[in-house]
């Protein structure tokens, strides 16, 4: 976990390794907080475009499973890709279920339920780890993380940009890839003999 202060607020930023956006997924209460979790965390998505995501929205492109973002932050309409298991997830509950294809698959209709489940499976991961800095995780963090992640698997920066909605590239780099990730930190020290 990589934690920054806010430039102009109390808290933290926070970046996630993949292993702690594993152990995120595990405490989540139900399916629904692992969706919610892994659109955040696996495909970028803000906390309103979460709780939009219908069954519709999860489709199988040329370039591979994508969720479909109808109404991004000013009304933009993108593409991002989304894991193949979490695509999975979303089509077969729009398979068993009663409602139309095109009504969310989250039961939740509020930023502040989401919040509410992020804060409770941050704080039992604070607890069980002894971590502190889980208590800092917030919605936002989770498309940070993704975000991080992708530029340290060197996706070309301008379809990161692309997946996730931003208009430049400066503001990228300020909000959201503004440290480098457990895994390039541990392949940088690994390059130094006395770390």
């Amino acid at each position: 976990m990589n934690l920054r202060p806010h430039d102009e607020e109390d808290g933290k930023k926070v970046w996630l390794s993949e292993e702690e956006v594993g152990k995120l997924e595990e405490v989540a209460a139900d399916t629904e907080q692992t969706i919610a979790f892994g659109l955040g965390a696996r495909s970028g998505l803000r906390s309103a475009e979460i709780l939009d995501v219908a069954p519709q929205d999860v489709v199988e492109t040329d370039a591979g499973w994508v969720v479909r973002v109808w109404e991004g932050k000013g009304d933009k309409f993108r593409e991002t890709p989304v894991p193949n298991d979490l695509a999975m997830r979303i089509q077969t509950i729009g398979d068993i279920r009663d409602e139309s294809a095109d009504e969310p698959v989250l039961s939740i209709a509020s930023t502040r339920s989401l919040r509410r489940w992020l804060q409770n499976a941050r704080e039992e991961l604070a607890d069980q780890e002894d971590e502190r800095g889980w208590h800092y995780l917030s919605t936002h963090d989770l498309r940070r993380t993704w975000a991080s992640s992708l530029a340290d698997a060197e996706v070309d920066p301008l379809l990161v940009l692309d997946w996730g909605g931003w208009e430049d590239l400066e503001t990228f780099l300020d909000h959201y890839n503004g440290t480098y990730s457990p895994a390039a930190q541990r392949r940088a020290r690994e390059k130094v003999d006395w770390l």
